[in-house]
């Protein structure tokens, strides 16, 4: 198809970047926004390839972030087309990315390509910060870039993430926040025996089980405006050793919270801590955070986002929170505003992923409006 949107996503999908392996995906951007006269910085951190980009030299500074990486295909027989033999069924583009997020970064790219071509002498600066690894261990990309650009006072204004936030049509929704994510691992301790003698063991499921009930049943905050109430899910339980008289030594359970700004990692930690003492446990209890919730309410980079969908597609856009995480959580950290848009999501991580062509050219006019709103 001779369109600079549909043919960038192609070459793209073509390479199966399966997490961390960039598989040439960033060389060929970074080849078509050095064209147009950005500064290329490579910042890879071990095996996770990503970069930063600029062009400008002064004043506010709009960022465009993405990921390369995708998720594995899965069975191709299962698909109707090859995973990463990018193919244009009924006006849909289908292969692995197409909607997470390689259509995304191609629109992306050739806004900024039409933006530069338009206003080369453009007010301020615009960025890409692009990394290889953001589906799988996300611990060399994005938040290692981070941790560089803050650590020499990178100014970073407004980031807009291309994550596939539209629900129904595109540009329907827009994510301005997206809960923390911390999850336990936590082991009770008992005394293994035979389950015929059960005054010799202790059995730490038993124990566990009022403690388990608490943890349930509690309501951890009410949400706010913006955000749901904090959910907590048991995601593994494991005890045991397989046999039938055996009462077991340890019983794990990790369990997994989603909260809002309305608490904070330290004080899920504390309440748990005082759940576990409370019921006289005794345990192990090691913690994972993945990220802090982080919110953009309003601002100049909302305003441009909604207007610009506004104007190109008639449409009114809900601000969101909802879903899971995303690179937004680490680009907050630099004080930016952060919104992610991109295309529909329902079918990413999938069989059969695909993205519309109309959508995807649709989406790099708006990505090239809010430029336009934000640098001239």
């Amino acid at each position: 198809m001779d369109c600079p949107v549909i043919q960038l996503a192609q070459d793209l999908i073509a390479r199966p970047s399966i997490s961390p392996d960039d598989q040439g995906c960033q060389a060929l951007i970074i080849e078509r926004l050095k064209k147009i006269g950005f500064t290329i910085e490579e910042m890879s951190y071990g095996d996770t390839l990503n970069f930063w980009a600029h062009r400008g030299h002064s004043g506010e500074t709009l960022a465009f972030a993405g990921h390369t990486d995708v998720v594995p295909a899965g069975d191709p027989a299962k698909w109707k087309t090859p995973p990463f033999t990018p193919t244009i069924i009924n006006q849909h583009l289908y292969g692995r990315g197409a909607a997470d997020m390689k259509g995304s970064i191609a629109a992306m790219v050739v806004a900024a390509e039409r933006f530069v071509a338009k206003h080369p002498s453009h007010t301020g600066r615009l960025a890409f910060l692009i990394t290889s690894d953001e589906e799988a261990k996300a611990t060399n990309g994005t938040v290692k870039v981070v941790e560089a650009l803050m650590q020499r006072n990178e100014r970073l204004d407004y980031c807009l993430v291309g994550e596939p936030s539209s629900q129904s049509q595109l540009g329907d929704m827009v994510k301005n926040g997206r809960r923390g994510s911390i999850t336990a691992n936590l082991t009770i301790l008992g005394t293994q025996g035979h389950v015929a003698y059960p005054h010799l063991a202790d059995n730490p499921v038993h124990r566990a089980t009022a403690f388990l009930q608490e943890l349930v049943s509690t309501q951890w905050d009410e949400g706010n405006e913006f955000f749901p109430a904090t959910s907590m899910q048991i995601a593994n339980v494991q005890a045991g050793t397989g046999a039938n008289n055996v009462i077991p030594g340890e019983f794990f359970i990790q369990f997994n919270f989603r909260f809002s700004t309305e608490l904070t990692d330290t004080m899920i930690r504390e309440r748990v801590k005082s759940m576990l003492e409370r019921h006289q446990l005794k345990y192990e209890l090691v913690w994972s955070l993945s990220g802090q919730p982080f919110l953009t309410r309003t601002g100049k980079l909302v305003d441009a986002t909604v207007q610009a969908i506004s104007e190109l597609t008639n449409r009114n856009t809900e601000l969101s929170t909802s879903g899971g995480t995303s690179d937004g959580r680490f680009i907050a950290q630099m004080g930016a505003q952060v919104i992610e848009l991109g295309p529909l999501n329902a079918t990413i991580h999938k069989v059969d992923e695909c993205v519309s062509v109309d959508d995807l050219q649709q989406l790099a006019r708006i990505y090239e409006r809010i430029m336009e709103l934000l640098l001239l």
